[in-house]
């Protein structure tokens, strides 16, 4: 039985609202041109509105008249937080609390009804469908907002939006279509808005971008209808995967083999949505437009394509095997930065312009001419000091290929997906090489990644471009290079700062014992958000 923990209502409440009718004055006079105002107004008008006792369907058609302008407020101050990097500051914080705090008073206020419709309300007798989808929508937007900006959340979010939906099927209201223009269709149900969210909670929705968010929902809207959710699961040999979720559990989808059968357990079909996303990339290879796919017209074929085949990789392509075994570990790391920082902790100083005379000893010559000996080089103590930042992360599983770590202290730097980082274990003398997959704040508080590792051991140089007549000029960057790892037939290649890349530039790079090499940019290899991997040959 479907149980809902509720705060009492209160005689004392002065809502500025207490019936539709006030409600759609008191709408048309808020003003939205300040967003933070209006979005500060609304929260606390819709709290002081959930603590006023009122009947059920008055509280109902009050909350319809409401989702219009809560779903606008809410989608721009959204904005202010997509592809912001891990930990918010305090500012953007408090914009992430105030967002979740209007999709609970959502739940809460129609909660409320659904309560007074298990209590035996006679007006809402008709509702019970409606009020089952208006839960499962609010309590699902709740989880997405928490996944999209990378903050974990209580278990008991999952279990709710379970519960609500294992209540519509107990009630047999699952399937019954109800008006919902915020969804993307005309009509929804319980089914497709409990899909659509799963679906959408399973993309790693923070890695995305506000445009493939835009389309997700859009697409969700449109595909999830046809999805099916059993009770058992048969597949053939070429058949996607189905993916499984727990009604009992404090989890969403997750891969069958990882859910112990039981009657609590559904299953999602995805072989036709399988289909689906393959038809149509196919299609829009063979020239025809996303607007003739219902794909929207606000994204070019090549994008939409690049969507669609990631859609497919995280729905249909499972997610259990790994390319390499993971292996638990608790050894320590330390983590530095970003090109200029990483450049310093490898060649154990801060990059500077190379000097016109190359030799290996022209430092320490002007060393002993000025000061009579030849100094120390800088530790990574005296590196740190200069504000290089090297941070101690708990390392808790590793493969070749990667690595999931933990930062153990909560202040550090700010860190988002396809972010450049080095990593040095405790028992390593060189750094790795890493980027970062995903990024996520713990309860705690801890900033949690995975990191993918890159080949081969980087070796600082200093680059700077030639111009047409191949001479060197302008300043020189802090640069990588990746030495070819033979074994695996991976050739070498440079990590250059983002947005340096051009296709057949000629650069000059520097080593650190001031040998000069002249090299050609070939085609990029991977682009990350301050780094860009290219090929290249030697001229």
């Amino acid at each position: 039985m479907l149980t809902l923990p509720l705060d009492p209502t209160d005689d004392r409440a002065d809502p500025a609202f207490k019936n539709a009718g006030s409600c759609a004055l008191w709408l048309g006079q808020l003003q939205l041109t300040n967003l933070h105002l209006a979005h500060s107004v609304l929260r606390t008008q819709l709290n002081e509105f959930n603590r006023y006792p009122m009947s059920g369907l008055e509280r109902l058609n009050t909350l319809e008249l409401l989702r219009d302008t809560v779903s606008s407020v809410q989608a721009d101050y959204a904005k202010k937080l997509i592809a912001k990097k891990l930990p918010l500051n305090e500012d953007e914080h408090i914009i992430f609390v105030a967002i979740i705090e209007i999709w609970q008073s959502m739940v809460t206020g129609y909660q409320r009804c659904l309560h007074a419709y298990m209590a035996g309300d006679r007006p809402l007798a008709s509702s019970g469908a409606l009020l089952c989808q208006r839960c499962l929508q609010y309590s699902g937007l709740q989880i997405f907002e928490h996944l999209r900006t990378g903050y974990e959340f209580d278990g008991k979010l999952w279990h709710q939006l379970h519960a609500l939906y294992a209540f519509s099927e107990e009630k047999g209201l699952q399937l019954k279509e109800v008006s919902d223009g915020l969804s993307g269709s005309k009509q929804s149900s319980c089914l497709a808005i409990y899909t659509k969210t799963l679906l959408a909670c399973y993309t790693r929705p923070a890695e995305l971008t506000r445009t493939q968010l835009q389309l997700l929902d859009r697409w969700l809207a449109l595909w999830s209808p046809t999805v099916t959710l059993e009770h058992r699961h048969t597949m053939s040999k070429d058949d996607a995967p189905p993916l499984a979720v727990d009604l009992d559990s404090m989890q969403g989808l997750q891969p069958p083999q990882q859910v112990s059968p039981a009657e609590s357990v559904r299953y999602l079909a995805m072989q036709p949505l399988s289909k689906l996303l393959r038809v149509k990339v196919i299609l829009l290879q063979q020239g025809q437009l996303p607007k003739q796919l219902e794909l929207g017209s606000g994204c070019n074929s090549t994008d939409c394509i690049e969507f669609l085949n990631y859609l497919h990789q995280c729905w249909c392509e499972g997610r259990g095997a790994r390319l390499a075994e993971r292996r638990s570990t608790n050894r320590q790391a330390q983590v530095c930065y970003g090109l200029n920082d990483i450049y310093a902790h490898i060649a154990n100083k801060p990059f500077a312009q190379p000097s016109k005379e190359t030799g290996v000893n022209t430092v320490g010559r002007r060393q002993l001419e000025t000061f009579g000996r030849v100094l120390p080089k800088p530790d990574r103590s005296s590196l740190t000091e200069m504000d290089f930042a090297l941070e101690t992360w708990q390392i808790e599983d590793e493969s070749i290929l990667g690595a999931r770590l933990l930062r153990e202290k909560l202040a550090g730097t700010r860190l988002g997906p396809n972010q450049i980082i080095a990593v040095l274990h405790t028992d390593a003398n060189a750094y790795m090489l890493s980027t970062v997959r995903w990024v996520h704040v713990t309860q705690t508080g801890q900033l949690h990644a995975g990191v993918r590792y890159m080949p081969s051991v980087p070796q600082p140089i200093a680059m700077r471009s030639c111009e047409a007549d191949k001479k060197a000029s302008g300043k020189y960057v802090a640069a990588l290079i990746l030495p070819a790892v033979p074994a695996l037939k991976i050739p070498a290649s440079l990590i250059v700062p983002r947005d340096c890349f051009q296709a057949d530039r000629v650069v000059e790079i520097v080593n650190l014992d001031g040998e000069k090499e002249e090299v050609q940019m070939g085609f990029s290899v991977e682009k990350g958000l301050d780094y860009e991997r290219v090929s290249f040959t030697p001229l």
